[in-house]
């Protein structure tokens, strides 16, 4: 199979760029294809010709997007639109990375796929935009991957965030009312990969297994690397962000044929070894 991943250079990108072996991979970082061009999206497809394409290419910046809407939904919404139009173009099937944002995060059960959406950031708004548009340019030939809290050695998160801290302080207030899926990016990347071979159609949900607070994430990290660290918890109110964060964004699935990953303290584990930061 000849594999194209966009955003092949950020912190999902190069996870999944590196599990495409035995593929021909076509890797493309953001320098090198920009997804808001569509006619540079169209030509490098024509030329690639590939069998599938996971778009990793995303405005991440949560914050960011409160004050720029329109910037993070020319790539997330748009750009989005552009590779899966022209993918489909190609006969290629595209597998697109979605998130946790597009729900109100007001559940106390995990999502499933059907649940209905409703975003109250202007991030979650730009990868909703997205997911209609790649739905509505390639309908029968995508797989629209929703994951959460993802983290990775290959780009800024909040497990290396945590660690830098509990180097520089003695005594950490971290959120505890939020609760989410942490995702190890070395395992979605392999689900990814997966998925652009098997082409599963339509909403997937894939994440790493259980759920936690940002709290006892923290504390978890701690714990396995042997930091003596005060982990407090704190409410959201106490830490207040421009873009309003889900209390419960923990994403499960209705689907017999999304890809399972393992519990995310697993994920805590890999990349704690990947960073060599364990006890």
């Amino acid at each position: 199979m000849r594999l194209l991943v966009t955003g092949a250079a950020g912190m999902l990108g190069t996870d999944v760029a590196a599990c495409a072996a035995p593929h021909d991979l076509v890797a493309l970082a953001r320098t090198e294809l920009d997804v808001t061009d569509a006619d540079a999206v169209r030509a490098v497809m024509r030329d690639a010709r590939p069998d599938a394409v996971v778009n990793c290419a995303a405005w991440t910046d949560v914050d960011g997007a409160e004050s720029d809407e329109d910037a993070a939904t020319a790539i997330n919404g748009d750009g989005a639109g552009h590779v899966a139009a022209a993918a489909a173009e190609a006969g290629a099937f595209v597998v697109h990375v979605s998130t946790d944002y597009v729900f109100a995060g007001d559940a106390t059960e995990p999502y499933a796929e059907a649940d209905p959406t409703g975003p109250r950031t202007a991030y979650g708004r730009s990868k909703l935009a997205g997911e209609r548009a790649v739905a509505a340019a390639a309908p029968g030939a995508h797989a629209i991957v929703r994951t959460a809290w993802l983290f990775g050695p290959h780009g800024k998160n909040f497990v290396d965030t945590i660690l830098r801290l509990g180097g520089e302080r003695d005594a950490l207030n971290v959120v505890a009312d939020q609760i989410g899926s942490p995702t190890f990016t070395g395992h979605l990347a392999q689900a990814l990969v997966t998925i652009a071979e098997t082409r599963p159609n339509g909403v997937l949900h894939v994440a790493g297994g259980g759920r936690c607070s940002w709290y006892e994430l923290a504390r978890e990290t701690f714990a396995r690397t042997g930091m003596a660290v005060d982990v407090r918890p704190c409410t959201t109110a106490e830490y207040p962000l421009p873009a309003p964060r889900p209390a419960f964004s923990v994403l499960g699935s209705s689907r017999h044929d999304h890809p399972t990953l393992p519990p995310w303290q697993e994920g805590l584990a890999a990349h704690l070894a990947i960073r060599k930061v364990h006890a």
